[in-house]
Protein backbone atom coordinates (compact mmCIF):
# COMPACT_ATOMS: atom_id res chain seq x y z
CA UNK A 1 0.00 0.00 0.00
CA UNK A 2 1.51 3.83 -0.65
CA UNK A 3 2.67 5.34 1.91
CA UNK A 4 0.61 8.48 1.61
CA UNK A 5 -2.85 5.78 1.31
CA UNK A 6 -1.92 4.50 4.46
CA UNK A 7 -1.56 7.58 6.25
CA UNK A 8 -4.67 8.86 5.16
CA UNK A 9 -6.46 5.84 6.33
CA UNK A 10 -4.41 6.11 9.66
CA UNK A 11 -5.78 9.64 10.17
CA UNK A 12 -9.54 8.45 9.31
CA UNK A 13 -9.07 5.45 12.08
CA UNK A 14 -8.04 8.35 14.33
CA UNK A 15 -10.53 10.67 13.39
CA UNK A 16 -13.39 7.43 13.60
CA UNK A 17 -12.03 6.97 17.20
CA UNK A 18 -12.81 10.60 18.68
CA UNK A 19 -16.02 10.65 16.73
CA UNK A 20 -17.57 7.55 17.93
CA UNK A 21 -16.19 9.34 21.55
CA UNK A 22 -18.48 12.29 21.16
CA UNK A 23 -21.37 10.25 20.69
CA UNK A 24 -20.85 7.56 23.52
CA UNK A 25 -20.11 10.93 25.40
CA UNK A 26 -23.56 12.31 24.39
CA UNK A 27 -25.13 9.25 25.37
CA UNK A 28 -23.70 9.20 28.69
CA UNK A 29 -25.07 12.95 29.41
CA UNK A 30 -28.59 12.08 28.25
CA UNK A 31 -28.73 8.75 30.70
CA UNK A 32 -27.23 10.70 33.33
CA UNK A 33 -29.19 13.52 33.64
CA UNK A 34 -32.53 11.83 33.34
CA UNK A 35 -31.06 9.98 36.41
CA UNK A 36 -30.58 13.35 38.11
CA UNK A 37 -33.98 14.44 37.61
CA UNK A 38 -35.38 10.93 39.06
CA UNK A 39 -32.89 10.32 41.87
CA UNK A 40 -31.76 14.27 42.98
CA UNK A 41 -28.63 12.44 44.03
CA UNK A 42 -25.41 14.54 43.91
CA UNK A 43 -23.26 11.60 42.88
CA UNK A 44 -25.17 11.19 39.64
CA UNK A 45 -25.05 14.64 39.56
CA UNK A 46 -21.46 14.70 39.76
CA UNK A 47 -21.32 12.14 37.20
CA UNK A 48 -23.43 13.60 34.51
CA UNK A 49 -21.11 17.10 35.20
CA UNK A 50 -18.47 14.89 34.28
CA UNK A 51 -20.04 13.33 31.61
CA UNK A 52 -21.02 16.82 30.17
CA UNK A 53 -17.15 17.33 30.98
CA UNK A 54 -16.67 14.47 28.59
CA UNK A 55 -18.81 15.70 26.16
CA UNK A 56 -16.65 18.81 25.87
CA UNK A 57 -13.66 16.69 25.86
CA UNK A 58 -14.47 14.38 23.15
CA UNK A 59 -15.72 17.25 20.75
CA UNK A 60 -11.85 19.04 21.47
CA UNK A 61 -10.62 16.31 20.89
CA UNK A 62 -12.33 15.73 17.61
CA UNK A 63 -11.15 19.14 16.59
CA UNK A 64 -7.34 18.32 18.11
CA UNK A 65 -7.20 15.43 16.09
CA UNK A 66 -7.97 16.76 12.68
CA UNK A 67 -5.77 19.97 12.82
CA UNK A 68 -3.05 18.39 14.20
CA UNK A 69 -2.67 15.64 11.48
CA UNK A 70 -2.05 18.58 8.79
CA UNK A 71 1.21 18.50 7.51
CA UNK A 72 3.38 21.33 8.45
CA UNK A 73 3.27 24.68 6.56
CA UNK A 74 4.74 27.84 6.02
CA UNK A 75 3.47 29.22 9.50
CA UNK A 76 3.88 25.80 11.32
CA UNK A 77 6.94 24.71 10.10
CA UNK A 78 7.12 21.96 13.23
CA UNK A 79 3.50 20.70 11.85
CA UNK A 80 0.19 21.16 14.54
CA UNK A 81 0.75 18.78 16.90
CA UNK A 82 0.94 21.20 19.57
CA UNK A 83 -2.86 21.15 19.12
CA UNK A 84 -3.58 17.86 20.70
CA UNK A 85 -1.28 19.11 24.22
CA UNK A 86 -3.28 22.61 23.98
CA UNK A 87 -6.89 20.39 23.75
CA UNK A 88 -5.38 18.46 26.91
CA UNK A 89 -4.83 21.56 28.71
CA UNK A 90 -8.18 22.39 28.34
CA UNK A 91 -9.67 19.62 29.29
CA UNK A 92 -7.77 19.66 32.51
CA UNK A 93 -9.22 23.21 32.96
CA UNK A 94 -12.60 21.87 33.22
CA UNK A 95 -12.09 18.99 34.77
CA UNK A 96 -10.71 20.85 38.35
CA UNK A 97 -13.70 23.58 37.71
CA UNK A 98 -16.21 20.32 37.68
CA UNK A 99 -14.25 19.13 41.07
CA UNK A 100 -14.72 22.31 42.79
CA UNK A 101 -18.34 22.62 42.13
CA UNK A 102 -18.43 18.52 43.08
CA UNK A 103 -16.72 19.44 46.47
CA UNK A 104 -18.89 22.74 47.30
CA UNK A 105 -21.94 21.14 46.56
CA UNK A 106 -20.68 17.71 48.88
CA UNK A 107 -19.75 20.13 51.48
CA UNK A 108 -22.97 22.44 51.63
CA UNK A 109 -25.49 18.82 51.73
CA UNK A 110 -22.85 17.48 54.13
CA UNK A 111 -23.08 20.32 56.83
CA UNK A 112 -26.00 22.72 55.55
CA UNK A 113 -28.71 21.36 54.05
CA UNK A 114 -29.81 17.83 53.27
CA UNK A 115 -31.35 16.74 49.83
CA UNK A 116 -33.86 14.08 49.72
CA UNK A 117 -33.06 10.95 47.29
CA UNK A 118 -35.04 8.56 45.70
CA UNK A 119 -32.93 5.76 44.36
CA UNK A 120 -34.93 2.80 42.15
CA UNK A 121 -34.16 -0.33 39.91
CA UNK A 122 -33.91 2.14 36.79
CA UNK A 123 -31.37 4.38 38.45
CA UNK A 124 -28.81 1.06 38.56
CA UNK A 125 -29.92 -0.21 35.32
CA UNK A 126 -28.60 2.62 33.95
CA UNK A 127 -25.77 3.29 35.81
CA UNK A 128 -24.89 -0.37 34.95
CA UNK A 129 -25.27 0.45 31.31
CA UNK A 130 -23.64 3.87 31.59
CA UNK A 131 -20.54 1.28 33.20
CA UNK A 132 -20.53 -0.73 30.27
CA UNK A 133 -20.44 2.03 27.70
CA UNK A 134 -17.47 4.03 29.46
CA UNK A 135 -15.45 0.19 29.47
CA UNK A 136 -16.16 -0.30 25.70
CA UNK A 137 -14.89 3.19 24.50
CA UNK A 138 -11.81 3.57 27.41
CA UNK A 139 -10.57 0.04 25.74
CA UNK A 140 -11.19 1.31 22.18
CA UNK A 141 -9.57 5.01 22.84
CA UNK A 142 -6.56 3.36 24.48
CA UNK A 143 -5.99 1.21 21.75
CA UNK A 144 -5.98 3.55 18.80
CA UNK A 145 -4.43 6.15 21.06
CA UNK A 146 -0.96 3.74 21.27
CA UNK A 147 -1.01 2.25 17.93
CA UNK A 148 -0.86 6.62 16.58
CA UNK A 149 0.99 8.03 19.99
CA UNK A 150 -2.03 10.38 20.39
CA UNK A 151 -1.82 12.07 23.14
CA UNK A 152 -5.25 14.05 22.56
CA UNK A 153 -7.14 10.31 22.49
CA UNK A 154 -5.37 9.02 25.22
CA UNK A 155 -6.60 11.82 27.09
CA UNK A 156 -10.12 10.93 25.92
CA UNK A 157 -9.53 7.15 27.06
CA UNK A 158 -8.47 8.41 30.58
CA UNK A 159 -11.62 10.43 30.76
CA UNK A 160 -13.47 7.25 30.08
CA UNK A 161 -11.24 5.39 32.23
CA UNK A 162 -12.34 7.69 35.72
CA UNK A 163 -16.28 7.74 34.45
CA UNK A 164 -15.91 3.97 35.15
CA UNK A 165 -14.02 3.87 38.62
CA UNK A 166 -16.53 7.05 39.67
CA UNK A 167 -19.81 5.37 38.05
CA UNK A 168 -18.83 2.41 40.33
CA UNK A 169 -18.36 4.99 43.24
CA UNK A 170 -22.00 6.72 42.36
CA UNK A 171 -23.64 2.72 41.96
CA UNK A 172 -22.04 1.97 45.44
CA UNK A 173 -23.22 5.09 47.00
CA UNK A 174 -26.85 4.98 45.86
CA UNK A 175 -27.05 1.13 46.91
CA UNK A 176 -25.80 2.47 50.18
CA UNK A 177 -28.86 5.06 50.40
CA UNK A 178 -31.32 2.61 49.58
CA UNK A 179 -29.93 0.96 52.25
CA UNK A 180 -30.80 3.30 54.80
CA UNK A 181 -33.86 4.02 53.53
CA UNK A 182 -34.81 0.48 53.34
CA UNK A 183 -33.52 -0.07 56.93
CA UNK A 184 -34.24 2.69 59.09
CA UNK A 185 -30.02 3.83 58.68
CA UNK A 186 -30.49 7.45 58.35
CA UNK A 187 -26.68 7.66 58.45
CA UNK A 188 -26.35 5.92 55.46
CA UNK A 189 -28.36 9.28 53.40
CA UNK A 190 -24.42 11.08 53.64
CA UNK A 191 -23.28 7.99 51.69
CA UNK A 192 -24.52 9.81 48.47
CA UNK A 193 -22.00 13.30 49.49
CA UNK A 194 -19.39 11.18 50.44
CA UNK A 195 -19.41 8.77 46.74
CA UNK A 196 -19.41 12.87 45.11
CA UNK A 197 -16.26 13.53 47.10
CA UNK A 198 -15.06 10.00 45.85
CA UNK A 199 -15.56 10.94 42.56
CA UNK A 200 -14.25 14.42 42.64
CA UNK A 201 -11.10 13.75 44.10
CA UNK A 202 -10.75 10.85 41.24
CA UNK A 203 -11.31 13.92 38.94
CA UNK A 204 -8.94 15.92 40.50
CA UNK A 205 -6.06 12.71 40.66
CA UNK A 206 -7.02 13.05 36.43
CA UNK A 207 -6.59 16.57 36.23
CA UNK A 208 -3.29 16.51 37.98
CA UNK A 209 -1.46 13.61 35.96
CA UNK A 210 -3.18 14.96 32.53
CA UNK A 211 -2.48 18.84 33.52
CA UNK A 212 1.23 17.28 34.07
CA UNK A 213 2.10 15.62 30.98
CA UNK A 214 0.11 19.13 29.19
CA UNK A 215 2.47 21.25 31.18
CA UNK A 216 5.21 19.13 30.23
CA UNK A 217 4.61 19.11 26.59
CA UNK A 218 3.62 23.15 26.10
CA UNK A 219 7.01 23.38 28.07
CA UNK A 220 9.13 21.14 25.68
CA UNK A 221 9.59 18.82 28.67
CA UNK A 222 11.99 16.03 27.76
CA UNK A 223 10.07 12.77 28.18
CA UNK A 224 11.37 10.78 31.20
CA UNK A 225 14.19 8.63 30.12
CA UNK A 226 13.78 8.96 26.44
CA UNK A 227 16.94 11.61 26.78
CA UNK A 228 19.24 9.12 28.13
CA UNK A 229 17.64 5.73 26.39
CA UNK A 230 19.26 7.93 22.77
CA UNK A 231 22.33 9.05 24.38
CA UNK A 232 23.28 5.38 25.17
CA UNK A 233 21.65 4.55 21.64
CA UNK A 234 24.12 6.97 19.80
CA UNK A 235 27.30 6.90 22.32
CA UNK A 236 27.46 3.17 21.15
CA UNK A 237 27.91 3.75 17.25
CA UNK A 238 30.98 3.17 15.25
CA UNK A 239 32.18 6.35 14.13
CA UNK A 240 30.88 8.70 16.96
CA UNK A 241 33.66 9.69 19.43
CA UNK A 242 30.81 11.33 22.25
CA UNK A 243 27.90 12.27 22.22
CA UNK A 244 27.68 16.09 23.55
CA UNK A 245 24.54 17.15 23.33
CA UNK A 246 20.82 15.67 22.98
CA UNK A 247 17.42 17.80 23.03
CA UNK A 248 13.95 16.19 22.83
CA UNK A 249 10.54 17.61 22.78
CA UNK A 250 6.91 16.34 21.91
CA UNK A 251 4.56 18.22 19.74
CA UNK A 252 0.75 15.81 19.91
CA UNK A 253 2.17 12.39 18.80
CA UNK A 254 5.56 13.64 17.22
CA UNK A 255 8.83 13.91 18.65
CA UNK A 256 11.71 16.28 18.02
CA UNK A 257 15.34 15.32 18.70
CA UNK A 258 17.93 17.50 18.49
CA UNK A 259 21.29 15.53 18.61
CA UNK A 260 25.17 17.00 18.40
CA UNK A 261 27.76 14.38 18.42
CA UNK A 262 31.50 14.36 17.93
CA UNK A 263 33.65 12.71 14.73
CA UNK A 264 37.06 11.93 14.02
CA UNK A 265 38.11 15.26 12.23
CA UNK A 266 39.90 12.95 8.96
CA UNK A 267 35.83 12.08 8.41
CA UNK A 268 35.45 12.73 5.26
CA UNK A 269 31.86 14.69 4.13
CA UNK A 270 30.81 11.46 2.67
CA UNK A 271 31.40 9.22 5.64
CA UNK A 272 30.05 12.04 7.76
CA UNK A 273 26.41 12.08 6.07
CA UNK A 274 26.25 8.49 5.95
CA UNK A 275 27.07 8.54 9.83
CA UNK A 276 24.73 10.92 10.06
CA UNK A 277 21.79 8.73 8.27
CA UNK A 278 22.57 5.97 10.48
CA UNK A 279 21.86 7.94 13.54
CA UNK A 280 18.80 9.21 12.87
CA UNK A 281 17.75 5.26 11.74
CA UNK A 282 18.44 4.63 15.04
CA UNK A 283 16.56 7.23 16.97
CA UNK A 284 13.61 6.56 14.45
CA UNK A 285 14.00 2.56 16.09
CA UNK A 286 13.68 3.89 19.33
CA UNK A 287 10.91 6.79 19.34
CA UNK A 288 9.18 7.70 15.85
CA UNK A 289 10.66 11.11 15.25
CA UNK A 290 11.98 14.56 13.33
CA UNK A 291 15.89 14.05 13.58
CA UNK A 292 18.49 16.79 12.97
CA UNK A 293 22.24 15.19 13.80
CA UNK A 294 24.79 18.31 14.50
CA UNK A 295 28.95 16.59 14.18
CA UNK A 296 31.80 18.73 16.04
CA UNK A 297 35.42 17.04 14.43
CA UNK A 298 37.15 16.37 17.14
CA UNK A 299 40.99 14.64 17.39
CA UNK A 300 40.64 11.31 19.22
CA UNK A 301 42.23 10.30 22.38
CA UNK A 302 45.80 8.89 21.47
CA UNK A 303 45.28 10.32 17.76
CA UNK A 304 48.27 8.91 15.31
CA UNK A 305 50.36 11.79 14.03
CA UNK A 306 49.93 10.78 10.67
CA UNK A 307 46.32 11.63 11.26
CA UNK A 308 47.20 14.89 12.92
CA UNK A 309 48.78 15.43 9.66
CA UNK A 310 46.12 14.59 7.50
CA UNK A 311 43.78 16.75 9.55
CA UNK A 312 46.17 19.58 8.96
CA UNK A 313 46.11 19.23 5.25
CA UNK A 314 42.48 18.99 5.18
CA UNK A 315 41.24 22.06 7.42
CA UNK A 316 43.64 23.67 4.74
CA UNK A 317 41.72 21.97 1.65
CA UNK A 318 44.92 20.46 0.84
CA UNK A 319 45.50 17.25 -0.49
CA UNK A 320 48.45 14.87 0.30
CA UNK A 321 49.37 11.13 0.06
CA UNK A 322 53.09 9.63 0.32
CA UNK A 323 53.23 10.40 3.75
CA UNK A 324 56.25 9.07 5.63
CA UNK A 325 58.31 9.75 8.74
CA UNK A 326 61.58 8.70 10.21
CA UNK A 327 63.18 9.72 14.37
CA UNK A 328 66.36 10.21 14.57
CA UNK A 329 69.19 12.35 17.43
CA UNK A 330 65.28 13.18 19.07
CA UNK A 331 64.22 15.22 16.05
CA UNK A 332 61.27 14.13 13.72
CA UNK A 333 61.79 14.35 10.03
CA UNK A 334 58.56 14.36 7.60
CA UNK A 335 57.76 13.56 3.90
CA UNK A 336 55.27 13.62 1.50
CA UNK A 337 53.53 14.49 -1.67
CA UNK A 338 51.44 17.71 -1.92
CA UNK A 339 49.08 17.72 -5.12
CA UNK A 340 48.46 21.87 -5.79
CA UNK A 341 46.59 23.23 -8.44
CA UNK A 342 48.37 22.47 -11.80
CA UNK A 343 47.69 25.94 -13.02
CA UNK A 344 49.58 27.46 -10.05
CA UNK A 345 53.17 29.17 -10.31
CA UNK A 346 56.04 27.78 -8.19
CA UNK A 347 55.60 30.72 -6.00
CA UNK A 348 51.84 30.28 -4.64
CA UNK A 349 52.60 26.19 -4.86
CA UNK A 350 55.68 27.23 -2.70
CA UNK A 351 53.68 29.38 -0.63
CA UNK A 352 50.88 26.66 0.59
CA UNK A 353 53.38 24.21 0.89
CA UNK A 354 55.17 26.32 3.35
CA UNK A 355 51.65 27.02 5.09
CA UNK A 356 51.39 23.18 5.65
CA UNK A 357 54.97 23.02 6.72
CA UNK A 358 53.79 25.39 9.71
CA UNK A 359 50.59 23.72 10.44
CA UNK A 360 52.41 20.25 10.96
CA UNK A 361 55.74 22.15 12.62
CA UNK A 362 53.27 23.12 15.33
CA UNK A 363 52.22 19.99 16.13
CA UNK A 364 55.54 19.05 17.52
CA UNK A 365 56.16 22.50 18.87
CA UNK A 366 58.52 23.37 16.25
CA UNK A 367 61.01 20.44 17.00
CA UNK A 368 60.38 18.76 13.16
CA UNK A 369 61.77 18.93 9.80
CA UNK A 370 59.31 18.79 6.77
CA UNK A 371 60.15 18.21 3.41
CA UNK A 372 57.28 18.53 0.81
CA UNK A 373 57.19 17.13 -2.75
CA UNK A 374 55.06 19.41 -4.69
CA UNK A 375 52.98 18.05 -7.40
CA UNK A 376 49.95 18.93 -10.19
CA UNK A 377 46.86 17.93 -8.58
CA UNK A 378 45.99 16.52 -12.64
CA UNK A 379 42.59 17.62 -13.70
CA UNK A 380 42.74 17.74 -17.41
CA UNK A 381 41.56 14.66 -19.66
CA UNK A 382 44.32 14.22 -22.06
CA UNK A 383 43.54 12.52 -25.60
CA UNK A 384 46.35 9.46 -26.39
CA UNK A 385 48.31 9.86 -29.48
CA UNK A 386 47.49 7.02 -32.52
CA UNK A 387 50.71 5.03 -32.93
CA UNK A 388 48.68 1.73 -32.47
CA UNK A 389 51.99 -1.05 -34.16
CA UNK A 390 54.61 0.60 -32.22
CA UNK A 391 52.40 0.57 -28.77
CA UNK A 392 51.71 -3.06 -29.67
CA UNK A 393 55.17 -4.24 -30.24
CA UNK A 394 56.27 -1.75 -27.06
CA UNK A 395 53.32 -3.89 -24.81
CA UNK A 396 54.28 -7.28 -25.66
CA UNK A 397 58.37 -6.35 -25.13
CA UNK A 398 57.54 -4.53 -21.33
CA UNK A 399 55.30 -8.06 -20.44
CA UNK A 400 57.56 -10.56 -21.47
CA UNK A 401 60.33 -8.29 -19.74
CA UNK A 402 58.35 -7.93 -16.37
CA UNK A 403 57.40 -11.84 -16.65
CA UNK A 404 61.32 -12.56 -17.06
CA UNK A 405 61.77 -11.13 -13.53
CA UNK A 406 60.15 -13.53 -11.00
CA UNK A 407 63.24 -15.10 -10.50
CA UNK A 408 64.78 -11.50 -9.19
CA UNK A 409 61.93 -11.04 -7.21
CA UNK A 410 60.32 -13.71 -5.00
CA UNK A 411 57.01 -11.94 -4.15
CA UNK A 412 56.03 -11.89 -8.09
CA UNK A 413 54.51 -14.87 -9.93
CA UNK A 414 53.46 -13.04 -13.37
CA UNK A 415 52.26 -9.73 -15.00
CA UNK A 416 49.47 -9.47 -17.13
CA UNK A 417 47.17 -6.65 -19.29
CA UNK A 418 50.25 -4.48 -20.49
CA UNK A 419 48.69 -1.23 -21.91
CA UNK A 420 51.07 1.43 -23.76
CA UNK A 421 49.72 4.84 -24.15
CA UNK A 422 51.19 7.43 -26.15
CA UNK A 423 49.79 11.12 -24.36
CA UNK A 424 51.00 14.29 -24.49
CA UNK A 425 54.49 13.09 -25.96
CA UNK A 426 54.44 10.85 -23.18
CA UNK A 427 54.73 6.96 -23.39
CA UNK A 428 52.50 5.72 -20.08
CA UNK A 429 52.30 2.03 -19.23
CA UNK A 430 50.10 0.29 -16.97
CA UNK A 431 49.64 -3.67 -16.31
CA UNK A 432 48.61 -6.22 -13.49
CA UNK A 433 50.80 -8.06 -11.43
CA UNK A 434 49.67 -11.08 -9.52
CA UNK A 435 51.96 -11.30 -5.84
CA UNK A 436 51.56 -13.45 -3.29
CA UNK A 437 48.34 -12.62 -1.10
CA UNK A 438 49.75 -13.28 2.25
CA UNK A 439 52.95 -10.33 2.19
CA UNK A 440 52.11 -6.77 3.65
CA UNK A 441 51.41 -4.24 1.94
CA UNK A 442 54.43 -2.52 2.76
CA UNK A 443 56.29 -5.12 1.12
CA UNK A 444 54.38 -5.12 -2.17
CA UNK A 445 54.60 -1.59 -2.41
CA UNK A 446 58.07 -1.74 -2.27
CA UNK A 447 58.05 -4.59 -4.98
CA UNK A 448 56.07 -3.09 -7.34
CA UNK A 449 58.15 0.60 -6.90
CA UNK A 450 61.28 -1.69 -7.98
CA UNK A 451 59.47 -3.30 -10.68
CA UNK A 452 58.64 0.09 -11.89
CA UNK A 453 61.93 1.43 -11.73
CA UNK A 454 63.17 -1.96 -13.71
CA UNK A 455 61.10 -1.33 -16.49
CA UNK A 456 61.87 2.31 -16.51
CA UNK A 457 65.90 1.71 -16.17
CA UNK A 458 64.74 -1.38 -19.12
CA UNK A 459 62.48 1.34 -21.75
CA UNK A 460 64.32 4.82 -21.11
CA UNK A 461 61.73 6.22 -23.76
CA UNK A 462 58.40 4.77 -20.94
CA UNK A 463 57.72 8.28 -18.79
CA UNK A 464 55.69 6.45 -16.32
CA UNK A 465 55.09 2.89 -14.84
CA UNK A 466 51.82 2.45 -12.99
CA UNK A 467 51.62 -1.30 -11.56
CA UNK A 468 48.31 -2.97 -9.89
CA UNK A 469 49.20 -5.44 -7.63
CA UNK A 470 46.35 -8.46 -6.91
CA UNK A 471 46.37 -11.93 -5.31
CA UNK A 472 45.83 -14.93 -7.35
CA UNK A 473 42.78 -15.88 -5.79
CA UNK A 474 41.23 -12.65 -7.56
CA UNK A 475 42.45 -13.47 -11.25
Amino acid sequence: MPFSQRLREDIQEKKRAALLSVGSALLLLCLKTFLVLRTGSLGVLSEALHSGLDLVAAVITFLSVRVSDQPADERHPYGHGKFENFSAFIETGLLILTACYIIYEAFSRLFFHSVHIQPSLIAFVVLFVALAIDMTRARALTAVARKYRSEALEADALHFSTDVWSTIVVIAGIGLVWAGNTWNLLWLVYADALAALAVAGVILWVSSQLGRRTLDALLDAAPAGLQSEIIGAIGQMDGVLEVERVRVRRAGNRHFVDATVSVPRITSLEQVHLLTDAIEKRIGDIVPADVIVHTEPRAPQGEHLFESIRAVAQRMGLAIHDLSAFQQDGRLFVELHLEVDENLSLRDAHRRATELEEGIQSLRNGNAEVNIHIEPLGRHIATPDTRIGEMHRLELAVEAFLNSLPHDYDELINCHDVRVRQVEHHTLVSCHCIMKSDLPITRIHDVTAALEDRVKERFPQIFRVTIHPEPPEER
